[in-house]
Parts: C-alpha cells; sequence; structure tokens
C-alpha cells in the first residue's frame, strides 16, 4: 500500500483508521472520503463522498492515484433494523461500487464484515472461520452478501479483495455509532461522568470485543500480508475478548469501586444479540497472517477509563 483512499472515513473506524494509515504511509498518501464535512480542521487530504455514486468514487481514486482502497462506509446494525431498505441501498449499493472501482483502476480492496454476519443456527461457542451463516438482521444479510461479493470479484475479475470480521469495536474516539454492541462503548463514558450506566443489552448477553488499536493492526497487517499466504480472503475471524455487560462493569469497579450498572433491555438490540456467537475460533487469521490482539479486558478497561478521564477534563 503506497496510495490510500477510504470512504467512510469519519465514522466510528474510519476517523481512526486514517490516523493510522498518515502516520504509517504519509499524510498526503491518505485521501479520507465521507458524505459529510468534517467537524474539525482535518491534517491531509478530504474530499466529500456519497458512495452510493460510483462515478464519483471512481473519478477520485483515479484522479489521487490510488492504490488501495478501504470501504468503511455502512450503516450499523441498530440503524439497520430501523431503516431496513436505506441500509440495502448504502451498504450493498456503496460495496458494488467500491468493488468496481477497484477492479477498474486495480486497487487493492478492503471492507470490514462483522459478528453480524452469524445467525441463530450458527455455532455460538468457538465459532468457526467457515460455517453456517443465515444472520435474521438486514445488517447481517447485506454482511454475508458482501462478503460473498468480494470473494466473487476475487475470483471473476482478480481483484485483491480481503476482509476482516469485526467483533464490538471499542474506542474511545468516536462516539457510537448505531452498533449492538454500543453499550460497551457508551458504559465508559457514563462511568466516568455519572459513576452509574443503564444498558440496553441484557446481563448474560455474551459477545465478541476488540479494543479499536488491535482493529486498526488488524487492517494493516492483513492488507501487508503476501496475497499467497490467504487461503481465506472475505473475511477472517477476528476478537480479542468475549463478555457479557456485567463483567465489564466488574473490570470497571476495580478503578471505580461505587460503579453501579442496572438494566432496560432494548428488545431489538438484544434480538440482534442473541442471534450472534458467544465467542469466535480465529486460527484461520492466526495462521494465514499472524493476527494477534495485544489488549485483554483489564487492559482495555484501564487504557479507556485513563483516555475517557482525559477527554472529559479537556
Amino acid at each position: 500500500m503506497k496510495k490510500i483512499m477510504v470512504t467512510g472515513a469519519l465514522g466510528q473506524i474510519g476517523s481512526e483508521l486514517i490516523v493510522k494509515l498518515r502516520n504509517e504511509y504519509g499524510t498526503d498518501n491518505v485521501l479520507a472520503t465521507d458524505i459529510r464535512e468534517p467537524q474539525t480542521e482535518m491534517d491531509g487530504p478530504f474530499a466529500i463522498l456519497d458512495v452510493t455514486d460510483g462515478d464519483k468514487m471512481t473519478a477520485l481514486a483515479k484522479e489521487f492515484g490510488a492504490d488501495t482502497l478501504m470501504h468503511m462506509a455502512a450503516l450499523l446494525s441498530a440503524r439497520a433494523e430501523e431503516n431496513p431498505m436505506l441500509a440495502w441501498n448504502l451498504n450493498m449499493g456503496g460495496l458494488v461500487n467500491a468493488l468496481e472501482t477497484a477492479r477498474a483502476l486495480n486497487l487493492q480492496f478492503f471492507t470490514p464484515s462483522s459478528i453480524g454476519s452469524f445467525g441463530p443456527s450458527t455455532p455460538k461457542d468457538h465459532t468457526p472461520q467457515d460455517t453456517f451463516q443465515r444472520p435474521t438482521t438486514m445488517y447481517g444479510i447485506n454482511k454475508v452478501s458482501g462478503e460473498l461479493l468480494c470473494d466473487y470479484y476475487y475470483h471473476k475479475f482478480g481483484v485483491d479483495t480481503r476482509g476482516v470480521r469485526f467483533p464490538g469495536l471499542i474506542s474511545y474516539v468516536a462516539q457510537p455509532g448505531g452498533g449492538t454492541t454500543d453499550y460497551a462503548v457508551d458504559i465508559f463514558y457514563k462511568a466516568v461522568e455519572d459513576g452509574n450506566y443503564t444498558s440496553f443489552i441484557a446481563e448474560g448477553t455474551y459477545m465478541d470485543m476488540m479494543y479499536m488499536p488491535d482493529a486498526l493492526q488488524a487492517i494493516v497487517d492483513l492488507m501487508e500480508t503476501d496475497a499467497d499466504n490467504l487461503i481465506h480472503r472475505n473475511a477472517f475471524n477476528v476478537t480479542a475478548m468475549s463478555f457479557d455487560p456485567a463483567e465489564l462493569a466488574a473490570a470497571i469497579r476495580k478503578h471505580i469501586p461505587s460503579f453501579e450498572i442496572a438494566y432496560d433491555v432494548d428488545p431489538v438490540r438484544q434480538s440482534i444479540a442473541d442471534s450472534w456467537p458467544n465467542s469466535l475460533d480465529c486460527s484461520a487469521a492466526e495462521a494465514e497472517w499472524g493476527f494477534q490482539a495485544t489488549y485483554d479486558m483489564d487492559a482495555m478497561v484501564t487504557d479507556m477509563l485513563e483516555k475517557i478521564r482525559e477527554k472529559v477534563n479537556a
């Protein structure tokens, strides 16, 4: 990767991904694009892009001289259930346009999938890399379709497509963006600011999670791996930890002893969470490109609370 264009660059992952990429590949070598203007001044090139406009996407990538396209623009799980047709048009239409851009310009290509690509019939514990994928949400359907479409573009057109199935991603930088795992971000802000939190996910609901620094490193490591090492491409299981809200609250309580958690379960997001795995088997990612997470739950909680205290005080 030398010249990288990123769609959805102001989103949960994109906003931190462009910082990492610019640090590693050079500020001027990463073009950030999004449908809206950034709220603060951004170092490096930026362009407005609606990913449903395929002609503009291709033109921007060509003008920039990109050799890599990272397609991060998407409507997340809970918001996708609120407006499934918008989710289909944005998530699938945008992905087709991104793949067509990669095909036309011979770009290396990355887009993330999700644990949402699994469904109730998927094995819940140590979910295999290759298994049943029959999701019951529009977001999950989009992600399974996206995995298959990326495989198709690799086999049919030779596009160097790559991806991972992200678990819930935890970060102090970007605010929650409408995902089912967002409780695991919001809980830290409420712990620091209020000393208590009401979870919309029920106690005993386990979901895989990952701290954002590990997620960003996974993207770079996968994209820099020699293609000859890859058996799978779209998409690798990756994870770092699995916990329920009560366990996360207990980990926070080690730092804030008075912290309390209550529950007011959101039926929509709870039903989504119940259809997802408890834990993932990441052995394929470990074997094919050396994936390894560095943050466990305690290390993540320590760093999150420290960073959020700094952010809130500022």
